[in-house]
């Protein structure tokens, strides 16, 4: 069994200039080094290395570039006010990590192995975790395909890899409402499918909705089931909220949504709160209604890049609502500020979500 004493590490010896904190976008800037796994049939996963940051070769027949078997996850660590460096639910990872390999067929991965990779990662450019307000450090892991071959088969090697971007706020000018349009022609996932699983295959057929929604100037996509295009699912990359008469909606975990990390802890803190939680299908219809009714008093998504997103406006075809005034709902405001709060360090972790370096 791998041990993090096998972590060979070599660093770089041309360390990047660090960009200043305070213009940090998502996802432009890299660290020094990167984390290396390799799978071979036989031989199991082996040579677990951090490398200076660099191009991967792979052969042109790569299994990945033709049948798109690879997965991704993203988490982030943060530098609190006494210096602590410290993750957000990476055991979460771990496990969602193994979902997702067991449904396109890629080799599991110890999970405890797998957070003391990404650890072992930080703590080597820990001098990369940014400390201005609302910054982080992006952890990136994910799986490749790297057997060459033209089949429709499971590869019998694999790459498993974890890199860092330092990211600031996803909100430059602060938490904001965003616009959402309603997709109702094109389907992200359909169950027996891999909407459940964290693949470059579900965002890139949302490619096309989205470009969609730009172009009519929204924000992102709120998907419908891929069946009978009625009931709410997930809005982009982000579970979906939706509070009425005082309850809080969300979608069941039925195999066409991903079962978030941020939802989890979402729904965890509103329990706590006393707030009722339900986790079931509601129809875009009734949501409509339920604004036009005063019943409908926020709608928010949650995910790992921007934590909660309140929604300020939603177009179904050709009706349009404003939801809350297009104002931050009471809710997601308490939830935005409690869930980087325990990220930060500047609140109690009751939950012991966070894993300190």
């Amino acid at each position: 069994m791998l041990n993090k004493k096998d972590i060979k590490i070599e660093r770089t010896a041309t360390p990047k200039t660090k960009p200043d904190p305070s213009t940090l976008d998502f996802g432009t800037v890299f660290t020094d080094h990167m984390f290396i796994l390799d799978y071979d049939e036989g031989q199991g996963w082996h040579d677990p290395r951090i490398v200076p940051y660099a191009p991967i070769e792979l052969d042109p027949a790569a299994a990945v570039l033709h049948y798109a078997q690879e997965m991704f996850e993203g988490l982030k660590t943060y530098k609190s006010d006494n210096g602590d460096i410290q993750l957000f639910r990476p055991d979460m990872n771990a496990k969602r990590t193994n979902v997702t390999n067991d449904r396109i067929c890629i080799p599991l991965i110890d999970e405890d192995f797998y957070v003391d990779a990404i650890k072992a990662l930080v703590e080597v450019d820990k001098d990369w975790v940014p400390d201005y307000p609302g910054t982080s450090l992006y952890i990136r892991p994910f799986i490749i395909a790297t057997e060459a071959f033209l089949g429709v088969r499971p590869a019998t090697s694999y790459k498993f890899i974890v890199i860092l971007s330092p990211v600031g706020p996803y909100y430059k000018g602060g938490l904001a409402p965003t616009k959402i349009f309603v997709e109702d022609e094109y389907v992200r996932a359909a169950q027996g499918g891999t909407g459940f699983s964290k693949i470059g295959g579900n965002y890139a057929m949302s490619l096309k909705s989205q470009m969609k929604a730009h172009e009519l100037g929204y924000t992102q996509v709120l998907w419908l089931d891929g069946t009978e295009r009625k009931y709410v699912e997930e809005i982009g990359t982000s579970n979906a909220f939706f509070v009425i008469d005082g309850e809080v909606i969300t979608a069941p975990l039925n195999g066409t949504i991903l079962p978030g990390i941020t939802r989890d802890s979402v729904i965890q803190l509103l329990k706590d709160w006393g707030v009722t939680v339900k986790e079931e299908r509601l129809e875009i219809a009734d949501v409509f209604k339920a604004q036009k009714e005063g019943r409908l008093t926020e709608i928010f998504a949650s995910g790992t890049a921007a934590v909660i997103s309140p929604v300020g406006e939603m177009r179904w075809k050709e009706d349009t609502i404003s939801i809350n005034n297009n104002e931050i709902g009471e809710l997601s405001q308490k939830l935005y500020d409690s869930i980087t709060g325990i990220q930060s360090g500047k609140l109690e972790d009751t939950h012991h979500w966070v894993q300190k370096l």
